[in-house]
């Protein structure tokens, strides 16, 4: 019988590096949002639709790649997948216009969903309990370097080359993660654990693992909170360097700083989540999101937006959404099997990425004018990720009790 390899502090670590394609492939390139306009000749809204492709692949990748690993084991098709992102990335510094941009761009998306899903599978492969919420959490917190890094990473190389270095910049990254997944990832689910019979019965678990409750249930406070963290993401370059003024490197590192709210939300979680519980933390990750919302109405009802007031709300909704995210996700996937926690993951990473992707588009489109759209959209994903939450908390403590 073949041991399962340990869940050691430096494999955590390269799957939380890993995990980190999706953010570094979103915000690397955000300060170069109005750059690319310009050069391509397109519209902001255009543009946009760079970020909207990319979620959509990494929503539809998500939900190839799980199952798939359920049935193959998570290396394989993580190495696959990297190998193809990898390839991607390379292309996409030569892309002529705004429909090649956009099609390379999904499929990054579509090939990259490999990092969060299956990094994510595999710490919870590896562990469980409140070890499993710890590391959920520190991987969480590795992601979160991707917003506080990205931004300034690439308005820097942008300043001093152009968003086509940027690109550059983001396929050496992508090489580093598929040599990391080839040479240092092991296999994490051993055949036994593997889902039986043909491919479509891992594809059905998609299904099945929806019928639970719980999981449904933090999966919509799961996906609807990033939903409100990346409809702030997608319309902040407008807003903080067009409506509000900011310059690049001012713009990247406000970014920067109001990311750095979801590393310290998961620190945090990681030691408070095993003294208090996930279902306590995921509490508190509902009150920050609420606050941020009202924040964000009142502001704009008020015509007071400002540069403070945008950072400051923008670090309180993000790390209400790291918080969110993090213990949603571990209660969510504890209510699934080892055969079925790739497909988990895959349903949860890809609720998250598809319905950000819808969202996305949305928060641009009174241009470069107005943040009412960026507001409203944030309140009522809110609204949604909140109530759910309240209603999976509900049914864990009903069948505590």
């Amino acid at each position: 019988m073949t041991q399962k390899p340990n869940l050691s502090a430096g494999l955590l670590t390269i799957l939380g590096v890993i995990a980190t394609i999706g953010a570094f492939a979103t915000d690397m390139y955000l300060a170069s949002f109005t750059d690319i306009t310009e050069s391509l000749g397109v519209t902001p809204t255009q543009v946009q639709l760079t970020l909207t492709a990319f979620l959509t692949g990494m929503g539809l990748g998500q939900l190839l790649l799980g199952p798939a690993s359920d049935k193959y084991g998570r290396r394989h098709v993580m190495v696959g997948a990297l190998s193809i992102f990898a390839v991607s990335s390379v292309a996409l510094i030569f892309t002529p216009n705004i429909e090649f941009f956009v099609a390379l761009r999904f499929v990054q998306g579509l090939s990259g969903a490999a990092g969060g899903v299956l990094a994510r599978a595999i710490a919870v492969d590896l562990s469980e309990g409140p070890t499993a919420v710890r590391a959920l959490s520190l991987i969480a917190t590795l992601i979160g370097l991707g917003p506080l890094l990205a931004p300034p990473i690439g308005g820097l190389v942008a300043e001093l080359l152009d968003w086509r270095g940027v690109l550059a910049v983001l396929a050496v990254f992508a090489i580093t993660v598929w040599l990391l997944a080839v040479f240092r990832v092991p296999e994490s689910l051993p055949r036994r654990d593997r889902t039986q019979g043909s491919v479509f019965g891992a594809y059905r678990s998609l299904v099945t693992i929806l019928t639970k409750p719980v999981f449904a249930l933090c999966t919509m406070s799961f996906s609807f909170g990033f939903g409100a963290m990346m409809s702030y993401i997608a319309a902040s370059p407008f807003v903080g360097q067009s409506i509000l003024g900011m310059g690049q490197i001012a713009y990247s590192l406000s970014f920067a700083a109001s990311a750095s709210a979801i590393i310290l939300a998961n620190l945090v979680n990681s030691r408070l989540a095993v003294m208090y519980g996930a279902e306590a933390m995921f509490r508190v990750g509902s009150v920050l999101l609420l606050a941020a919302a009202a924040s964000f109405v009142i502001m704009e009802a008020t015509a007071s937006l400002s540069i403070p007031g945008f950072v400051f709300t923008a670090f309180v909704l993000t790390a209400g959404a790291g918080l969110t995210m993090s213990n949603a996700n571990a209660l969510g996937l504890a209510e699934a099997t080892p055969s079925t926690r790739g497909a988990g993951a895959a349903v949860m990473g890809a609720a998250q990425f598809l319905l950000a992707s819808l969202m996305t588009p949305l928060v641009g489109i009174a241009g470069e004018h107005s943040a009412t759209p960026m507001v409203v959209i944030i309140a009522v994903l809110v609204g949604v990720s909140v109530v759910t939450g309240g209603l999976a908390r509900s049914r864990l403590k009903a069948r505590a009790n």
